[in-house]
């Protein structure tokens, strides 16, 4: 049977589709991002992580949201540009969602429909961790650093 996660779509920042049949037998690391937190730092060893294991078949996803703290008030334009000048960011980058509420995104409504810790998002910064078959494996909070995720990714390319 066909994972419901490969039916998903995002547009990325500059407008193009995201078909995520095309991260099939790949590790994807889903983020909700935001250019003005006190988490933003985080973006650094994002980049890290996927240069790391991009090669090897990770996939780093961020998703900007605006809903904590209005801390992404940013156009998509500006946001790609502040995330790579300003951290390097070069991974996928996502048009401005919502991880909440009634025009929660598609991916997000998906990755909560799981229930793995809680139903809602918290925070700017959640992560979550998908096998090559496109299951949730893992669900870590606003403040795990990327780094902290490694060796969970490594298990998994394996």
């Amino acid at each position: 049977m066909h994972n419901t996660f490969y039916n998903l779509q995002a547009t990325s920042s500059t407008g193009k589709l995201i078909d995520f049949k095309q991260f099939e037998n790949k590790v994807v690391l889903i983020v909700n991002t935001a250019t003005q937190c006190g988490l933003t730092p985080q973006f650094e060893g994002l980049e890290k992580l996927h240069n790391q294991f991009k090669e090897q078949g990770l996939v780093v996803l961020g998703f900007p949201c605006n809903q904590f703290g209005k801390q992404e008030p940013l156009s998509n334009n500006d946001m790609k540009e502040q995330c790579l000048i300003n951290h390097g960011v070069t991974f996928t980058l996502t048009q401005k969602i919502d991880v909440n509420g009634s025009n929660t995104h598609p991916v997000f409504a998906h990755l909560k429909s799981k229930r793995i810790l809680f139903s809602n998002i918290k925070w700017n910064f959640t992560k979550f961790l998908i096998d090559q078959q496109g299951n949730l494996v893992k669900r870590y909070s606003p403040i795990t650093k990327p780094e902290a995720i490694e060796k969970d990714i490594i298990a998994l390319l394996k």
